[in-house]
């Protein structure tokens, strides 16, 4: 018996398959064609690109798979969150996407936060109104384009889309649909104040299930262009940071994952949902029944290392620059980066502040602004485990992922940062992966995801925080802090 996790990504779509152990057996993607962006801040993408991508992936994972081969028992899909889809009564998309990082919709933001008052959406929605969430791409297609807006019968998030091509069926899971700001998240259903607020009928939203929960089946139709068999249970799955999470075993409170990416999601589990009452943390429903989670994020993450070696060091690998950034000690000798080169997010929800390098001396080399940027990654991740201890919510275990947990110098730069000890994976398998073990859930192989993930995930390697790193970080730190009101005076 085998189950199938996809993940509709921004770039690609990459369909997993694993066995009754949560061993992964084949898998295969398929990229997309780059996103459109006709003016700075839009970002837009072609929901039928990803149709394509996801019967591509799906039939490249089966044939990946080693013979004999055994059935698909169930899927369940993840993808990019925050999109707005837009179909009509029959089905057909009526423009592009507006997917998570178009960031055009600041004044539909102020109107909606106006109308309800900030303090009552963060009652109802556990979020303040963002430019990134699905709603308020709505309300500016209902601005902007009120002749398309007047056709839209069905609204979704994208791999919702990429679900109802496969199953006919509209729905959508309690994780994903947090992102949309329509979710009233403690009670894990959708919000009729905030939707007759904005002017959203209730008709066009899919009905909300738990992620491991069966919600639809493969069509016939579905099952002739991707090889799955007609019939096949679909999970409800979750957005890409809820299925990260159960791919990494961040399922109860206190287990708290820090993934490094292009940017940077600290993600903890919680018993409660967790509001923090300025918005500065997200707060959504777990993809574990009944839990909730709260995340921080840090928009340019691995970008800023990215930034830094394709601008100053095109020539050299990335184990170079950390090998020659390992040699300077513990908080660069002062030197200090501020990794705002897209905005921030949390804490500051400010998308105009830029990036700095501060504090340069004669005597910094090259070497120290490789671990500048290294550690002001971490210091900005660190701002999210501040507000933890702020709202009490609980850290008993850091694991690492992503790309800030493939380097030593990394993981030991985070360890000392975060004081706490960090754990890396055997495998860190990602959003398809998560998506895969909901589906042995939902086809009643594993009991809840707990078991699935205790069978499948194992950890490799612990990273205890060094005393003398711990001391100078938290130092380095407290100066860091200085930084963001320096640069937002600036402007």
């Amino acid at each position: 018996m085998w189950f199938l996790g996809m993940d509709v990504g921004t770039g690609g779509t990459r369909a997993v398959i694993v066995d009754g152990t949560g061993k992964i057996v084949g898998t295969a993607s398929s990229a997309h064609a780059p996103f459109r962006a006709e003016h700075p801040g839009w970002a837009e993408q072609d929901p039928e690109d990803w149709w394509r991508a996801a019967q591509e992936a799906i039939r490249g994972a089966i044939a990946s798979t080693p013979e004999p081969r055994q059935p698909i028992a169930a899927i369940a899909l993840t993808g990019q969150m925050h999109g707005a889809v837009m179909l009509d009564e029959n089905g057909a998309v009526l423009r592009p996407a507006l997917i998570w990082c178009d960031t055009r919709t600041q004044p539909e933001c102020d109107w909606l936060t106006e109308k309800i008052g900030y303090d009552r959406l963060i009652e109802l929605t556990c979020n303040p109104a963002l430019p990134n969430f699905t709603l308020t791409k709505l309300l500016w297609v209902k601005t902007q384009q009120p002749e398309i807006f007047a056709k839209i019968r069905h609204v979704m998030c994208p791999k919702d889309y990429v679900r109802y091509r496969l199953t006919g069926e509209f729905a959508i899971d309690v994780q994903e649909a947090s992102g949309t700001l329509l979710l009233d998240v403690t009670h894990r259903c959708w919000s009729r104040e905030v939707a007759e607020a904005a002017g959203i009928p209730e008709s066009w939203l899919p009905r909300v299930f738990e992620s491991p929960e069966i919600c639809a089946v493969i069509s016939a139709q579905a099952a002739g262009l991707t090889g799955l068999s007609a019939g096949t249970p679909v999970a409800a799955g979750a957005g890409d940071q809820g299925a990260g999470a159960v791919g990494m075993g961040i399922l109860q409170p206190g287990s708290v994952s820090a993934t490094i990416g292009t940017s940077g999601v600290v993600f903890a589990a919680t018993a409660q949902p967790t509001k923090d009452p300025k918005g500065r943390l997200h707060t959504f429903c777990h993809a574990v029944p009944g839990l909730w989670h709260v995340m921080g994020v840090t928009q340019s993450a691995g970008l800023s290392l990215s930034w830094l070696k394709e601008t100053f060091f095109a020539g050299q690998s990335y184990d170079e620059l950390n090998e020659a950034a390992a040699k300077i000690p513990a908080g660069s000798e002062g030197l200090e980066w501020a990794p705002y080169l897209l905005g921030e997010r949390t804490p500051h929800l400010d998308p105009e502040v830029r990036a700095a390098f501060a504090c340069i001396g004669a005597g910094h080399t090259s070497a120290h602004f490789v671990r500048a940027v290294l550690e002001g990654v971490a210091y900005s991740l660190e701002d999210t485990f501040t507000l933890f201890a702020e709202l009490g919510i609980p850290v008993s275990g850091i694991r690492l992922g992503g790309g800030g947990a493939r380097g030593g110098l990394w993981r030991r730069i985070q360890a000392g940062i975060y004081g706490h000890t960090v754990e890396i994976l055997t495998a860190e398998e990602g959003g398809a992966f998560g998506c895969a073990l909901m589906a042995g859930v939902g086809a009643g192989h594993w009991a809840n995801l707990d078991q699935a993930c205790a069978q499948a995930i194992e950890v490799a390697q612990r990273v205890e925080p060094d005393p003398a790193d711990v001391a100078a970080y938290k130092q380095g730190y407290a100066a860091w802090r200085k930084l963001y009101p320096a640069l937002k005076s600036l402007r």
